[in-house]
């Protein structure tokens, strides 16, 4: 059994994808999720341990069915609770909908969504709940929609305090979850 102790990152890229272009790093998302390896890189106490350097990185050229989709569940496999983040501009691709199918249906891991439009929990909230138009972007990716009830989900906006306050929450790692809800920061 694997050690359970990364962050996945969820997130879209167009596909096909490459890491090697500069196109993929003015990809919102993936500027992101390497945002959060910056912080990382700038202080070891920041609470992020990256699932994707659990195993060997893959070519984008790579066949689906026998390498990528099997990379991305070893690598959720190795997780204690996936981060998505999730916008205006997340679509509904292949390696998304598998990513979270197989991290909720089949892992049970905890979802903390990461809003890059919003920056403080107020400019998430409307009366104390999450604003309708946050709660549209779900319609991004129905499988996620669809899934989190069967997962404790914790909603943030891209904030480094509330990311590093969430990631050490420990009430959304697979080994200790809180009970099924939607939570927020009030």
């Amino acid at each position: 059994m694997a050690y359970r102790n990364g962050n996945y990152c969820a997130f879209y890229v167009s596909e096909p994808f490459s890491t090697s272009t500069l196109g993929a790093y003015v990809t919102k998302d993936f500027v992101y999720y390497n945002t959060l390896k910056a912080w990382k890189g700038q202080d070891a106490s920041f609470p992020f341990i990256d699932s994707h350097e659990k195993t060997y990185s893959v070519r984008d050229g790579s066949n689906w069915e026998s390498t990528l989709k099997p990379r991305l569940q070893e690598r959720l496999r190795s997780s204690k609770n996936i981060i998505l983040f999730l916008s205006s501009r997340t679509k509904n691709s292949q390696a998304l909908r598998e990513e979270i199918r197989y991290g909720i249906e089949e892992q049970s891991l905890p979802v903390i969504v990461i809003y890059p439009d919003y920056d403080t929990k107020e400019s998430l909230l409307l009366n104390g709940v999450l604003k309708p138009q946050v709660i549209s972007l779900w319609d991004n990716l129905p499988v996620f929609r669809d899934s989190m009830k069967k997962v404790p989900t914790l909603h943030i906006p891209m904030n480094k305090d509330l990311i590093r306050q969430s990631l050490q929450d420990t009430g959304f790692t697979v080994s200790t979850p809180n009970k099924i809800d939607v939570y927020r920061f009030k």
